[in-house]
C-alpha cells in the first residue's frame, strides 16, 4: 500500500530527477500483408498499421495526464520489412519505406521501426534489396528507423553483410550530409538483436511476437544518480543495493503504464524494457551515475567496472518489478544522447577504445558516435565486426550506430536536436582493415553456441 512518503518520492522523481517513460511502442505484425504485387502489399501495410495504431498517441497522452507520468515517445515497430518484401515480384523497398512513413505520419507517432533485415546466417529473398535501399529510404523519410542483424551467438557473423553495412552507413551519411548526416543516426547494426525491443533505432516486431502487442521502455538515470548523491559515502555493496531498489521503483511505474495502455487499447501487454536511457538534459545521464560512484570523469580507468555494477544492479532490481521484462534492459551509453558522455568525449577522457570495452558490460554497444567524415567504408565495417564479436562470444546484444560526419574532422561537432542530441567527432585508428573485411565469408559460431 502506498503511503504519503512514496507518493512524494515519485513526484520528486518526475519533477526534479527526469523520471519518465521513454516510450510506449506498439508492435504490429505485417506477415498477413504479404502479396506478390508491391502496390497491393503497401496498401495492406498502410491499412493495418493505421487501423491498429490510430489511438496509440491519444491513449498515451491520456495516461500522461491522468497519472502525471511523462511519456516522451509513442512509437510503432513492425515485422522486419525484408520478410514481407520477399513475397513481392517487384521488390521496391523504397516504396515500402514511403508507405511506412505515411502510416507513421497518419498515426502521429515519433518513430516507426522495422525497416530491417535479419541476415546473421545469410541472405534470403528481399534481404539484399532492402539493405541496398536503406540509404535512400532513410534520406526520403523522417520517421523511419532501420536495423540489420548481421550476427548471433548461434550463427556466427555474416562478414559479407558486415562489408555491405559499412558501405550502407557511409552512403546514408552522404545522402543526408545537408541535415547533419541524420541518416545513420536512424540505423543500427546488431548482433543478437532482441525481437521485442521498444527502443529506436533498433526496434522491430519479431516473427515470434503476437499479431499486436504493447511494449514499454522506461528511463530514469537522473533518479539513480540522485539516489546515490543522497546516500553519501558507502561501499560498493551498498551502492549496488541502492541501485536495485531504485530500479525496482522505476520499473513499477513502467509496468503500470504498460498495463494501462494494454487495457485501453485492447492489445496484449508484451514487456517492460527497464533500460536506463539517458537524454542530453543535464543530470539525466548514465555517465553522471558512474561519476557519482567515484570516477573523476567517465572514461577514466574504473569506468568499465562501475558500468558492470550499474548494469547488473538495474537488471536485478527491475526484473522483480515487472511480470515480463525483455528488450535490451540495462544501461545505454549513447554518446550524443548523454550529457555526461558528451562532456567526457569533448574533454578527451572518453575514447572509442574505452567505449568498446564498456560495451562488453552494458546493454547495447557503440551508440550514437560521431566519426570523421572521411572514414572509409571498410573501417566502419571493421568497427561493426569488432562489436559483433563481443556480442557473439558473450551471448549478449551488441550494436553499432556510428555517424560519419561528412565534411567534418576530429573535434568538430554534429547536432541532431531532440533526444538524439549533439557531440564531437571522435578519432579512429588510421590503420586499414581492408584486406580482412574483403575476405568475406562467415566467422563461425563460438563453442558456447552448442547448448542443445
Amino acid at each position: 500500500m502506498l503511503n504519503a512518503r512514496d507518493i512524494l518520492e515519485t513526484i520528486t522523481m518526475i519533477q526534479d530527477e527526469h523520471l519518465d517513460v521513454r516510450t510506449i511502442t506498439m508492435g504490429i505484425s505485417l506477415l498477413d500483408c504479404c502479396h506478390s504485387d508491391i502496390d497491393i502489399m503497401c496498401e495492406r501495410v498502410y491499412d493495418k498499421i493505421t487501423r491498429y495504431a490510430k489511438d496509440l498517441v491519444k491513449t498515451g497522452e491520456q495516461i500522461e495526464k491522468e497519472f502525471g507520468i511523462p511519456i516522451i515517445n509513442k512509437r510503432i515497430s513492425v515485422t522486419p520489412a525484408a520478410m514481407i518484401l520477399a513475397s513481392c515480384d517487384n521488390k521496391d523497398a523504397v516504396k515500402l519505406a514511403k508507405t511506412l512513413e505515411r502510416a507513421a505520419v497518419a498515426c502521429g507517432v515519433n518513430f516507426l521501426g522495422g525497416f530491417s533485415a535479419l541476415v546473421q546466417k545469410g541472405f534470403g529473398p528481399g534481404d539484399k534489396e532492402l539493405i541496398e535501399a536503406i540509404p535512400e529510404a532513410l534520406s526520403v523519410t523522417d520517421h523511419i528507423c532501420s536495423s540489420v542483424n548481421i550476427g548471433s551467438t548461434k550463427a556466427g557473423i555474416n562478414m559479407d553483410a558486415v562489408a555491405m553495412m559499412g558501405k550502407v552507413v557511409r552512403q546514408s551519411a552522404e545522402l543526408t550530409a545537408d541535415r547533419d548526416c541524420i541518416g545513420p543516426a536512424k540505423l543500427v547494426v546488431f548482433c543478437n538483436a532482441p525481437e521485442d525491443n521498444p527502443f529506436m533505432a533498433g526496434a522491430f516486431h519479431g516473427a515470434g511476437e503476437p499479431d499486436c502487442v504493447i511494449n514499454v521502455g522506461v528511463s530514469g538515470p537522473g533518479v539513480v544518480r540522485a539516489a546515490l548523491a543522497k546516500a553519501g559515502d558507502c561501499d560498493l555493496t551498498a551502492v549496488a543495493d541502492l541501485i536495485k531498489k531504485t530500479a525496482f521503483k522505476i520499473t513499477r511505474m513502467g509496468q503500470l503504464v504498460a498495463s494501462e495502455a494494454s487495457r485501453r487499447l485492447g492489445v496484449p501487454f508484451g514487456i517492460v524494457d527497464l533500460s536506463l536511457a539517458p537524454t542530453p538534459a543535464i543530470g539525466d545521464s548514465v555517465a553522471y551515475i558512474l561519476e557519482e560512484m567515484g570516477l573523476e570523469c567517465c572514461g577514466c580507468h574504473g569506468t568499465t567496472a562501475a558500468l558492470a555494477l550499474l548494469n547488473d544492479a538495474v537488471k536485478k532490481g527491475g526484473v522483480m518489478a515487472s511480470s515480463h521484462v525483455g528488450g535490451l534492459s540495462g544501461a545505454f551509453i549513447p554518446v550524443t544522447e548523454d550529457a555526461g558522455m558528451i562532456h567526457a568525449a569533448r574533454c578527451g577522457a572518453l575514447s572509442l577504445n574505452k567505449l568498446e570495452a564498456m560495451t562488453a558490460v552494458c546493454s547495447v554497444g557503440l551508440d550514437m558516435i560521431n566519426i570523421p567524415g572521411d572514414t572509409p567504408a571498410e573501417v566502419i565495417s571493421a568497427i561493426i565486426a569488432d562489436e559483433a564479436a563481443i556480442g557473439m562470444v558473450n551471448s549478449k546484444t551488441t550494436a553499432v550506430r556510428v555517424i560519419p560526419a561528412i565534411g567534418k574532422n576530429v573535434g568538430d561537432e554534429l547536432s541532431f536536436g531532440g533526444l538524439l542530441g549533439s557531440g564531437p567527432v571522435m578519432p579512429l585508428s588510421t590503420y586499414s582493415p581492408a584486406k580482412f573485411i574483403s575476405r568475406g565469408g562467415r566467422i563461425p559460431a563460438p563453442m558456447q553456441s552448442l547448448k542443445n
